[in-house]
């Protein structure tokens, strides 16, 4: 394409023009970064009673929380107890380290539709950090089984989806697909053991660290669903 501007040859002229245009454009495209592949999430192993049925169901995201269990000295009928009242938690992405989720216990402001009773129970939340869809865990299921969970840590739990809500935007639902949720890997995080004996410790807040893994599922559409 040497000397292309001094040729007499208008024909020849036209083509080393073209030739040079589809070199750069080939050379932009081959720079600019190529979309990445959709990541698989592979769900983790649990105890038999914590499993999601993967026929139904499948991973769609996780995230590495990592923040406090909230507790308050409360009288019962047998005494005086810790009891949790909030979660306090900010769920990452274990590749990038990017903020995911807030976690924290909320009333359940949009019950589904097979359970009208929810609303405005308080119940396990969790909001994107993205869109704000938000999902509202149901009764859990918990698990302690000492194969799975480290004595010093609380328990490992299977949640259905007990409510759910979009973003304020059309396509802002990355968590009102959800269907179960599964709390994993946890660590600390355990009411104390002392400052909860009697009516001059009702009151008393305890905010205990802890770590965990949340997986979120959603249904499966037609046997099957692109991550």
């Amino acid at each position: 394409m040497e000397n292309c501007n001094t040729l007499e040859n208008q024909t020849v002229h036209r083509i080393c023009i073209i030739a040079s245009a589809t070199c750069l454009a080939a050379a932009f495209t081959v720079s600019l970064p190529q979309p990445g592949h959709a990541r698989q999430i592979t769900p983790p192993a649990v105890p038999l009673d914590l499993q999601v049925n993967l026929a139904q169901n499948e991973a769609f995201l996780e995230g590495h929380a990592v923040g406090t269990q909230n507790y308050i000295c409360l009288p019962t009928d047998d005494g005086f107890q810790f009891m949790l009242f909030t979660p306090e938690a900010t769920l990452f992405d274990s590749v990038d380290g990017k903020q995911v989720t807030t976690h924290f216990f909320s009333p359940n402001a949009n019950p589904v539709p097979s359970n009208p009773l929810e609303l405005r129970k308080i119940r396990a939340t969790w909001q994107h950090s993205k869109d704000t869809s938000t999902v509202w865990g149901g009764n859990a299921i918990p698990s302690t089984d000492a194969n799975f969970v480290a004595k010093d840590a609380i328990a490992w739990l299977l949640l259905p989806v007990a409510g759910v809500r979009n973003g304020p935007r059309p396509g802002d639902n990355i968590l009102s697909v959800t269907s179960f949720i599964q709390r994993v890997h946890t660590s600390l995080g355990l009411a104390p053991s002392q400052g909860c004996a009697d009516m001059n410790d009702v009151g008393n807040k305890a905010f205990m660290p802890y770590t965990a893994d949340y997986f979120f599922y959603r249904k499966r559409q037609n046997g099957h669903h692109d991550s």
